[in-house]
């Protein structure tokens, strides 16, 4: 009997917030808007909302998908099932590397916002912020652990508290700053004619990874009520708020800093944002965001990366025992150790970087092209797949195929052009972590081989 995860843990608003977690707003803003500013300046607002018009189209590929497939692989089980078994096992190995990756991304700026909170001085040791990280690690794997249920429950929380303050900084720079702000913005810095080929594809990877992490909606199906519908209209809803909080932050930035403040800020663009319009010790609030965002799109890579390997395990691709269901919590037990213990040697190994802004900038890249590579491939999947139904009316052959089919075409693009612009290292990471799927695929392959042969033998034996 094949396992099971627990059914009907989570609902329809669960889904929404835990989607919005999974992309992180306010660490995402702050790990990646400086960034963002720095490759396209005044058109950031603009690619952030192209961006997640182009990601809007991955997101109804998702949601048609579970809705003839609801599977706790996702775009690993339906890229397999339309494309073939070996490009849906890449589809689902991207995944896995890049939410494994993530345990460094997302640790790191929890430890910092730890020390800023409690013990300002710690913040600039890079062993202290590392232990901080592993720390971290281990507690929100010990929840995740104990079900779905639970870390849904948190994350809500979490995700309201976050948002209500983002909004809180953004309304009081604008009433702080009414006319006066550090860089005017006009309808032009919105036209797609304002960008280069260049700086969009730059703009649209970077985009990307303020984006990645909705689809834990859809990682979760298999344990929320209405499996079919529900995830994918949440991950659909939680795209929508994302795109407005993003875009109208990224404007508040603007309006608030000038380019040598953005530019000095690094990966605490929201702290210093805050420090604008908030007297101490209210400031700190934006840090308690950042944490409490970290803390949850943490919890959701986990989630993702636990529910792939399950599926995959339960397809027999890879071992059995990442599929172990955990009798009381209802949750792949042991695949979610693994994470753990793979999180805690990448941070390990991410001492030997120079500083902890390196190692954001490296995997930040790479997680990114990783993302833009399964994403398309699940957007190629729904067009083919629906080509056909796609025909019976205007908007079915819009929403089921060619806006799937465009975003994927651009996010391939993007990812394209950005990755011939890495440097030697971070290409050495971002094809190699893809490059070792080949071994656990070939495995997967002569298991599947063996478990075919046995099964016809079976059928050969004589009766009686």
């Amino acid at each position: 009997m094949a396992p099971e995860l627990k059914k009907n843990s989570l609902g329809f608003v669960q889904s929404l917030l835990i989607g919005i977690a999974g992309s992180a707003p306010t660490f995402s803003i702050s790990a990646t808007m400086s960034t963002l500013i720095a490759a396209v300046g005044i058109l950031a607002p603009a690619s952030l909302m192209y961006s997640g018009g182009m990601m809007l189209g991955i997101v109804l590929a998702y949601l048609f998908l579970n809705a003839y497939n609801p599977n706790s692989g996702a775009s690993y089980a339906w890229v397999s099932e339309v494309f073939g078994l070996r490009l849906g096992f890449f589809a689902g190995w991207a995944l896995i590397v890049a939410s494994a990756m993530f345990m460094v991304s997302a640790t790191l700026p929890a430890a910092s916002a730890t020390f800023l909170l409690f013990s300002p001085g710690l913040v600039d040791s890079q062993l202290a912020v590392t232990l901080c990280a592993m720390a971290w690690l281990l507690v929100v794997t010990l929840v995740v652990l104990k079900g779905v249920g639970l870390t849904a429950k948190i994350q809500m929380v979490m995700t309201l508290c976050e948002l209500i303050i983002l909004f809180a900084i953004s309304v009081l720079v604008v009433f702080r700053f009414g006319s006066q702000f550090a860089h005017q913005l006009t309808w032009q810095a919105f036209s797609i004619y304002s960008f280069n080929p260049a700086s969009f594809a730059s703009g649209a990877v970077i985009a990307l990874f303020f984006f990645w992490g909705w689809d834990v909606s859809l990682n979760l199906n298999e344990e929320t009520k209405s499996a079919r519908q529900a995830p994918g209209y949440g991950a659909l809803g939680a795209v929508v708020v994302i795109i407005i909080f993003f875009t109208v932050f990224a404007a508040i930035v603007l309006m608030a800093l000038n380019d040598q403040e953005i530019a000095e800020s690094g990966t605490n663009v929201v702290f210093v944002v805050a420090d604008k319009v908030l007297p101490k010790p209210w400031n700190y609030l934006a840090v308690l965001a950042l944490m409490l965002s970290t803390i949850g799109t943490l919890e959701t890579s986990i989630l993702q990366f636990t529910r792939t390997m399950f599926s995959k395990s339960r397809d027999g691709f890879l071992h059995m025992r990442w599929a172990k269901i955990h009798q009381k919590w209802g949750t792949p037990y042991v695949a979610t150790i693994l994470i753990a213990i793979i999180g805690v040697a990448l941070l390990m190994t991410s001492l030997a970087s120079r500083d902890v802004a390196d190692v954001m900038r490296k995997s930040i890249n790479v997680i990114g092209v990783q993302a833009a590579y399964y994403y398309g491939f699940a957007g190629f999947a729904c067009a083919w797949h629906f080509r056909k139904k796609a025909l019976a009316s205007v908007p079915a052959f819009v929403f089921m195929m060619i806006w799937p089919l465009l975003s994927s075409l651009a996010l391939w693009w993007a990812a394209c052009i950005t990755a011939l612009s890495f440097d030697a290292l971070t290409s050495a990471i971002a094809v190699g972590s893809i490059a070792l799927g080949f071994w656990p695929l070939m495995m997967g392959l002569r298991r599947k081989k063996i478990a075919a042969l046995n099964g016809l033998v079976l059928q050969r034996e004589p009766r009686g």
